[in-house]
């Protein structure tokens, strides 16, 4: 038993990409730019949406809430990943361990359910534009909203309660850049053969439904653009909808091999590869692929600048 939560006192080492990458420097360098990146790109994304009235409509609402989860995912790992690296430091405690799961788990599944929320608003806008005022009102956008928060609260409080139960008594080292369920369960001194297999169902259930709805949502969404006529209109939803679905395509994917993919198929390169992208790359993407081609936003963005120019020219 001593050996068993020897773990518990001392935590683990994060064994991340920086330290296993061949030009750590560039690495780091390149890290800290792309989430200098996120943090304007999300926080001004977050701050037009929030000044401007305009665009408090369920499609931007949904849209800020989505830039918010990305800033906060990226804040959770990428700033202790920098400064451990410039510190020559890997630890990182075991209620660390555990608040960092909790965090990572529930962001991604909020995302997750919150990316199917944004497909229906998209169906609804294109495929029932006369009742979109109905279908989408304030209090069902808020619903959506707050339901994307709750259900990955509760997912995540499970899956982190369960997952830190276990005693470790293997290594202390985590071959990945967070602490993330798959890893963990590599270092415990149980058999997790049937936890392993419940994580797997759990990533399915809590995956697969909220993809098959976005697929499904797009699907009639395309059907319908195509019966448009020629134009810039068609144009337009079909730039919408592959943007959407490219978001879409980077999120499940890297959840899909992560926790639906048998950990048996896992690398620690493959995993620390996929976890950079679904942590740094993915929050820097999401918000220029939604508005950097949205004139609304575009205008917004210009309306506060001006306003911000008015107030120092007085």
């Amino acid at each position: 038993m001593e050996l068993c939560n020897s773990t518990l006192g001392s935590g683990f080492i994060l064994v991340g990409i920086l330290t296993d990458s061949g030009s750590p420097n560039l690495l780091c360098a390149t890290v800290s730019v792309l989430y200098m990146l996120a943090l304007t790109s999300n926080g001004l994304l977050l701050l037009v949406i929030t000044m401007d009235a305009r665009l408090h409509v369920p499609m931007y609402l949904l849209l800020s809430q989505l830039s918010l989860m990305d800033l906060m995912l990226a804040s959770v790992v990428i700033p202790k990943t920098l400064v451990d690296y410039l510190r020559g430091e890997n630890a990182i405690s075991f209620e660390g361990c555990a608040l960092q799961m909790f965090l990572v788990l529930m962001l991604g599944g909020a995302e997750g359910l919150l990316l199917a929320f944004m497909a229906y608003d998209r169906y609804v806008a294109i495929c029932h534009p006369l009742n979109y005022m109905v279908l989408m009102r304030p209090r069902i956008c808020w619903l959506m909203m707050a339901t994307s928060w709750m259900v990955a609260f509760l997912n995540s409080v499970i899956q982190t309660s369960y997952t830190m139960h276990f005693p470790f008594c293997m290594s202390r080292e985590i071959r990945h850049l967070l602490c993330e369920i798959p890893h963990l369960l590599r270092l415990a001194c149980a058999d997790t053969s049937r936890y392993e297999f419940m994580v797997y169902v759990a990533g399915s259930v809590f995956l697969m439904p909220t993809l098959v709805s976005i697929l499904a949502s797009y699907t009639f969404v395309l059907v319908a653009v195509l019966h448009l006529s020629p134009g810039e209109g068609r144009q337009k939803a079909l730039i919408t909808c592959s943007s959407h679905l490219t978001v879409v395509g980077m999120y499940y994917g890297a959840a899909m091999f992560m926790y639906i993919q048998p950990s048996s198929h896992h690398s620690p390169q493959q995993d620390n590869i996929l976890s950079v992208f679904y942590v740094i790359v993915t929050p820097v993407l999401n918000p220029l692929i939604y508005s950097l081609r949205n004139k609304e936003v575009m205008v917004a963005f210009r309306r506060l600048l001006g306003t911000f120019s008015f107030f120092q020219g007085c």
